[in-house]
């Protein structure tokens, strides 16, 4: 009648040591994993950036909604006489900026035609990042004055 000491009855079993192990390695996988994302920082400034995105990209949306909910009713309550005076005006307006297109051109220095043409090249290229960058502009500039 041998008994045997009370810690071995309590002591786990191979098979219950090998799931602990097992346990501990997936914590320490997913702890290694949340620490290396939290170093992440390209990617993280990339989510944060691709977040300011969509988020300038819907007030976009909305200011453009309004702009144009507003200019409708602007022009609603115009009388004809305002509206055909600012047609004309519209009319001498793009009549005079492209003669004053034509007078650069003819009149400008190569070097300097050339760098214009490029810049605007340039941003019609990246359009929606000008964009982008405007938007947030406005959005700080917002946020700034109502906490003022």
């Amino acid at each position: 009648m041998t008994q045997q000491p009370a810690d071995q009855q309590s002591a786990p079993s191979p098979d219950q040591l090998r799931e602990q192990v097992e346990q501990t390695r997936r914590d320490l996988g997913q702890t290694v994993e949340a620490l290396a994302a939290k170093t992440d920082v390209k990617a993280r400034a990339q989510h944060r950036a691709g977040e300011l995105k969509e988020q300038v990209a819907v007030k976009a949306g909305e200011l453009k909604e309004q702009a144009a909910k507003t200019t409708s009713q602007v022009q609603d309550k115009l009388p004809d006489p305002v509206k055909d005076a600012a047609a004309r005006a519209a009319g001498q307006i793009r009549t005079t900026s492209a003669q004053a297109g034509r007078m650069w051109e003819e009149k400008a220095p190569e070097p300097l035609r050339q760098k214009t043409t490029r810049s605007a090249q340039l941003a019609r290229e990246n359009r929606t990042w000008l964009l982008v960058a405007a938007g947030i502009t406005v959005v700080w500039l917002a946020r700034r004055r109502k906490k003022s």
